[in-house]
């Protein structure tokens, strides 16, 4: 079933267009599945929209926020927008094209991991308000952790410290590479691959687990984001399925959906779409980062993960936040219950101050009083909306009230990550408003 599975995947062809004005033929007819339009059929100005998303990104581009970038708009169910701007790296060689595939890092979160768990929660096989420890059963005697409850984790309530750099302990002071975790070729117990020439311990992950069971919680709980448990969420995902965590992803999301690019690892897949680099590292793999993922916690885990490591194509996301818009229905087929999608992305501890959904992020708790420079995301975008960030300069958002889901794709971290302009200069909240300002007036 398996190998069937992989061969349906393997040919299922998309070809997004390359250039704005030749849209891929999506196979999209049922309402409530994407299919193109132009801004005008959903009363947006489409000259006003190309003039101001145009000058926001080509600023972003000379202050070197990114080398390139691309924005995809679909509103009541009509991609109305998406174009695609500068290059690959700062050498000006490869075009940015629709179709490119790019690293989500943390929006793995909500693409991968968390579809996974709303699904086992749909079914029954995980309670919210239930100990985790109750799952996850090597927390049920950690005095900080046997209680925390999933609901708290997943909204980050629970306390968990944010990060732990684990690539600390697979380098030595001298730079080097620690050979009981890191091999150059592929060997019986190293075959998860880190990048080329890089192979990792198998049993790397539970020296990760060991790790986060010693790690502090905080006795004060309050919103603090931490992306530890969904290192953990994988392992958990075959533990109580059966199924690699991946093939679990495929077989009950990215495939019905229609989204190939989607899944890890995509230079082993020989897509022909090409892949954005992200950053030049100079730590462990002292090379331009170049399909494998970023995020070396992710990469520590043979590229598959739940804080890290998918990687998509724009009308994939599309697809797949269009599903969670509508509630878990995508094509006329249901995915997840309303009930489940609902509960997941609304706030759940606004009485400390928590802006957070389960998994999913969402608007500051006063964002429509606040100016562009101090809201998150536009001011504009409504209480019920949700999305998240990704560290490599990604952005997905969805809106149920006005119905329209925003994906903004860059590789910001080239050629280092210490390029913040995409930050300072408010790019991705500011090119989202134009889309909120560009209703036509009423005639």
């Amino acid at each position: 079933m398996r190998l069937y599975l992989f061969i349906i995947f393997a040919f299922t062809v998309i070809t997004p267009y390359a250039q704005e004005d030749s849209p891929v033929d999506l196979n999209f007819g049922k309402t409530d599945a994407l299919s193109y339009g132009e801004p005008e059929e959903v009363g947006l100005d489409s000259e006003a929209i190309d003039r101001k998303v145009g000058d926001i990104i080509t600023n972003g581009i000379k202050k070197e926020a990114f080398p390139g970038a691309q924005v995809l708009v679909a509103k009541n169910g009509k991609i109305i927008f998406h174009k695609a701007y500068g290059f690959h790296t700062y050498d000006s060689i490869q075009p940015v094209a629709l179709d490119d595939i790019y690293d989500l890092a943390s929006v793995t979160k909500i693409t991968a991991a968390l579809p996974a768990v709303m699904k086992l929660v749909d079914e029954g096989q995980l309670h919210l308000d239930e100990p985790f420890s109750k799952y996850w059963t090597r927390w049920q005697n950690i005095d900080d952790k046997k209680d925390l409850t999933l609901r708290e984790i997943l909204a980050h309530q629970a306390g968990l410290v944010p990060y732990i750099i684990f690539l600390n302990e697979v380098m030595k002071k001298n730079g080097k590479v620690k050979k009981r975790f890191v091999k150059p070729s592929a060997k019986r117990r190293f075959s998860n691959q880190a990048y080329d020439g890089l192979y990792i311990k198998n049993k790397f992950n539970k020296k990760m687990y060991r790790l986060i069971d010693r790690s502090e919680v905080s006795k004060e709980k309050k919103y603090k984001y931490s992306g530890l448990t969904f290192l953990i969420f994988p392992e958990l995902v075959e533990q109580l399925t059966g199924d690699s965590y991946d093939y679990y992803l495929e077989k009950n999301f990215y495939l019905p959906l229609g989204t190939p690019t989607m899944g890890f690892k995509p230079k082993a897949k020989e897509f022909a779409n090409k892949i954005v680099p992200t950053e030049i590292d100079t730590l462990f793999r002292h090379t331009l980062t170049h399909g494998w993922v970023h995020d070396e916690n992710a990469s520590l885990l043979g590229g598959v993960s739940g804080n890290a490591g998918l990687f998509a194509t724009a009308t994939d996301l599309a697809k797949l936040m269009q599903m969670y818009m509508q509630f878990g229905v995508y094509d006329g087929k249901r995915y997840l219950s309303e009930e489940t999608v609902k509960e997941f992305t609304k706030v759940q501890f606004p009485e400390n101050e928590n802006r957070r959904g389960l998994g999913f992020d969402k608007p500051l708790l006063n964002n429509s009083e606040l100016s562009l420079e101090d809201s998150y995301p536009a001011p504009e975008v409504s209480a019920d909306s949700f999305g998240h960030a990704g560290f490599t300069g990604t952005f997905i958002w969805a809106n149920p009230k006005n119905q329209m889901v925003y994906i903004f794709l860059s590789n910001r971290v080239n050629p280092t990550r210490d390029h913040r302009n995409l930050y300072r200069l408010n790019i991705r909240s500011a090119v989202q408003q134009v889309f909120y300002q560009a209703t036509l007036p009423s005639e």
